[in-house]
């Protein structure tokens, strides 16, 4: 089956860390960009980051010096390395992936998600005390 599936999400305490993946069956990312974005109740959808094919990655100001966002194309993955988490950063967070978009395009896109190639179902995060 071709998909996306997340992981990782969960409930965690202010100033602590989780790691999401993203891992890809069916077909391969390497020539895609890939990256996160994230939704929480009553907000817009907002691009957290993304990785070109080339290993380029791109931040939203809000996450940038706290989330890493790398590529292991051997396991076909892509992990977001959230540290020092805020009680905003709760959310779903969604994995796409995309062909044709570039890593900046990528991350401050207003798309609809059925415009990217790949989509998934989403991992919830909640930073809460």
């Amino acid at each position: 089956q071709v998909q996306l599936v997340e992981s990782g999400g969960g409930l965690v305490q202010p100033g602590g860390s989780l790691r999401l993946s993203c891992a890809a069956s069916g077909f391969s990312l390497d020539y895609f960009t890939v990256g996160w974005f994230r939704q929480a109740p009553g907000k817009e959808r907002e691009g957290v980051s993304s990785v070109s094919s080339d290993s380029n990655t791109y931040y939203a100001d809000s996450v940038k010096g706290r989330f890493t966002i790398s590529r292991d194309n051997a396991k076909n993955t892509v992990y977001l390395q959230m540290n020092s988490l805020k009680p905003e950063d709760t959310a779903v967070y969604y994995c796409a992936a995309d062909f044709s978009l570039s890593g900046l395009a990528f991350l401050v896109s207003q798309s609809p998600s059925n415009t990217f190639d790949y989509w998934g179902q989403g991992t919830e995060v909640t930073v809460s005390s």
